[in-house]
Formats: structure tokens, sequence, C-alpha cells
């Protein structure tokens, strides 16, 4: 099992900036891909970005290129998201989420490909 809690959620104007942290534990981090998902009410739950195991490769969706930017300290068992230039659009409930790729080092952004799911962190992001 892999337990995920995520914090830095919150409300800003449209312009500000967010960081959001995906705290990891109960096997080996860094086994694992590891990627942030969102929802927005009355939509399906979308992929963000994600970061392979090592940390040398990234994805992110079309929307959020250049703004957002997704790390990993393997040494914290921790990923974060990075979001810059928010706007009204990109308020959702943010998830983080693992997916067992070792040895590979892979970057997956399939949602059904992740086993592990944290609860979700509220951003607003007022206009």
């Amino acid at each position: 099992q892999v337990q995920l809690v995520e914090s830095g959620g919150g409300f800003v104007q449209a312009g500000g900036s967010l960081r959001l942290s995906c705290a990891a534990s109960g096997r080996t981090f860094i086994n694992y891909a590891m990627g942030w998902f969102r929802q927005a009410p009355g939509k399906e739950r979308e992929f963000v970005a994600a970061i392979s195991r090592s940390g040398s490769k990234t994805q992110y969706t079309d929307s959020v290129k250049g703004r957002f930017f997704i790390s990993r300290d393997n040494a914290k068992n921790t990923v974060y998201l990075q979001m810059n230039s928010l706007k009204p659009v990109d308020a959702a409930v943010y998830y983080c989420a693992a997916r067992e790729t070792y040895p590979r080092d892979e970057v997956p952004w399939l949602r059904g490909s992740y086993r592990y799911w944290g609860q979700g962190n509220q951003v607003t992001v007022s206009s």
C-alpha cells in the first residue's frame, strides 16, 4: 500500500500561484511514477502532469504547459506541483496519484493506470 497526502491547495486570484505537495509513505517512493489529476464539478477527472520515478521525464496536458511544473524530491518522498498564472478554469479538486513503474522510467498519463490516490485538495481561482 502507498498512502498519499496532499497539501497546499486553497484560494487564489487569477494570475496568482500555488504549490501543491503530495507526501507518500508505505512503499519505496523511487519505484513509483507520480501524477497529478484534477476534477472540476460536473466533469471527469483529467490528467494534469506526471513525472517519472527518477524525475528525469515529465509530461503535461496542453492547457497547463508553461504554467505548471511538476517535480519530486525522492529523499523526502514528496512530489510537487507548482502552479503559476492560474486561471479560473484551473479551479478543481487536485489529486496526486502513484503508479509503480520500476524498473522502467516511464511517465504514465492514463488515469486508469494509477493504482494509488490521495484524498484530493481544493484549488479555487477567482476571476
